[in-house]
């Protein structure tokens, strides 16, 4: 449903040009929900703006349902529902009066304007506030507002920047539900595509079937949510609470040290002892909880409880982590600064 083909954006020209976008391909098919991953100045907006018509690129392609934009811009924008960073709406209007302006100029009227609104006014709950002058609401309704104008046609497409800023944890709920049903709609035939830029890491947990990580305008990986939970460092990782058992001094013994000991171990990172009170749920003393952060992603667990068995330690708690996605957002990001700082030295 979108095609983008080696896309590229330069600002400028000369010496002093922009290189914004640098060569972007990628595929967003119906069903799928996109999030567009990437530190502030990557290039995430520039490359939804050129897939929706507002820029031009300077090279490469972008296909939106067969439509090229730009070749045929009108007919794209027919098919896109786009909200833009920020939520730009006409501050005098009400949302009701703003909703049947971009009804009208979308080429609805009557009752087909009218249940069309109050669909969107149902599904991103604004009913209370659609009296009320835009200027006057919070960033959040004013969000919802951008939301209900990119949803109210229907498009098989939509394109969202930053959908749930300033939304508290109740809305963004909302909102993140809404995009699951309209994306899961259908089948590949009708179904929509959405595409939605986040500086919300749980956001693309919560929603995206796929995301990509975009920096200094280069896609740096492309892959499901589980496919780049793999790629962190805590794939695999155990973290556990025991209860440590005494040296001969009397004082608990360093768990840490011991759990390095474990051959598929990388490092331990030791979140300390804490002293837990008596209680109905258990005995009360000293716990120590460790993360054993893993060489090459190798699975821990069973040597981690076989070492505990040898040593009749007691394990309280244990899990298995999946993996993080901040750890791998930060790990590309950073090392891609990394070659260019590198590069930028060499030149010098």
């Amino acid at each position: 449903m979108i095609s983008i083909r080696n896309i590229s954006k330069r600002y400028g020209t000369g010496s002093r040009s922009i290189l914004a976008v640098d060569g972007v391909s990628l595929e967003v098919g119906a069903g799928e929900v996109l999030g567009f991953l990437g530190p502030n100045g990557a290039g995430k907006s520039t490359t939804m703006k050129m897939v929706t018509g507002f820029l031009t690129p300077t090279s490469g392609s972008a296909v939106v349902c067969g439509r090229d934009v730009v070749d045929d811009p009108v007919g794209v924008k027919s098919l896109i529902g786009y909200l833009p960073e920020g939520a730009p709406n006409y501050p005098d209007m009400t949302p009701a009066a703003f909703l049947d302006f971009i009804a009208q100029i979308r080429g609805f009227s009557g009752a087909e304007k009218r249940r069309r609104i109050e669909a969107v006014e149902e599904r991103v709950h604004i009913g209370g506030v659609m009296r009320q002058p835009i200027e006057t609401l919070s960033k959040g309704f004013k969000r919802r507002v951008g939301l209900a104008q990119a949803m109210l046609h229907e498009p098989p497409v939509l394109i969202l920047d930053e959908p749930t800023d300033g939304l508290d944890p109740n809305q963004k709920h909302e909102v993140r539900n809404v995009i699951r049903e309209l994306a899961s709609r259908g089948d590949v035939n009708s179904g929509r595509a959405v595409v939605l830029s986040t500086h919300i890491l749980e956001e693309v947990e919560a929603v995206c079937t796929r995301a990509v990580i975009i920096a200094r305008g280069k896609v740096l990986v492309d892959g499901t949510p589980a496919q780049l939970r793999s790629m962190s460092k805590y794939h695999n990782a155990v973290t556990l609470t025991l209860i440590p058992p005494l040296t001969s001094a009397g004082e608990p013994l360093n768990l840490a040290r011991e759990l390095a000991t474990i051959k598929w171990v990388a490092d331990v990172e030791d979140q300390g002892v804490r002293h837990v009170p008596v209680s109905p749920a258990g005995p009360g003393g000293p716990r120590q909880t460790c993360t054993l952060v893993p060489k090459g992603g190798r699975p821990l667990l069973a040597d981690v409880t076989s070492l505990a068995k040898s040593k009749g330690w007691t394990i309280e708690t244990i899990a298995v982590e999946g993996g993080r996605l901040d750890d791998v957002f930060r790990e590309m990001t950073t090392r891609d600064q990394g070659r260019e700082a590198m590069k930028a030295g060499g030149a010098a």
